[in-house]
């Protein structure tokens, strides 16, 4: 299994507009396109409250290039990402990692 953690980092003020897109579009496509979450998180306390924190899981990278890409050029999230960016750009920048957990990690 392998992990993607993937960070957000949104247009000051604009982290309300990403929770719902997730919530009622993205969250939808996932599930067509057989996208697997571990867990989203928003920082309560730290450096910045205008991020999403994420988690994918993966069976392989071979596994994730296939169902990212699909994703990602699937028309509907063009068209529904574009409706929820009509005020305006939600997120300023993306930031991913693969993780591959250790000998010891209770997840794996």
């Amino acid at each position: 299994m392998i992990h993607e953690l993937r960070i957000y980092h949104c247009v000051p003020g604009r982290l309300p507009a990403l929770l719902e897109r997730f919530e009622t579009i993205t969250l939808g496509l996932w599930e067509r396109h057989g996208i697997r979450q571990a867990g989203f998180w928003t920082v309560g306390i730290g450096e910045s409250n205008q991020a999403l924190y994420y988690l994918l899981e993966w069976e392989s990278l071979a596994e994730r290039d296939e169902k990212w890409n699909a994703f990602a050029s699937d028309p509907e999230w063009h068209e529904k990402r574009a409706r929820t960016e009509a005020d305006g750009a939600i997120v300023a920048s993306v930031s991913n990692q693969i993780l591959v957990p250790t000998s010891f990690s209770s997840v794996r």
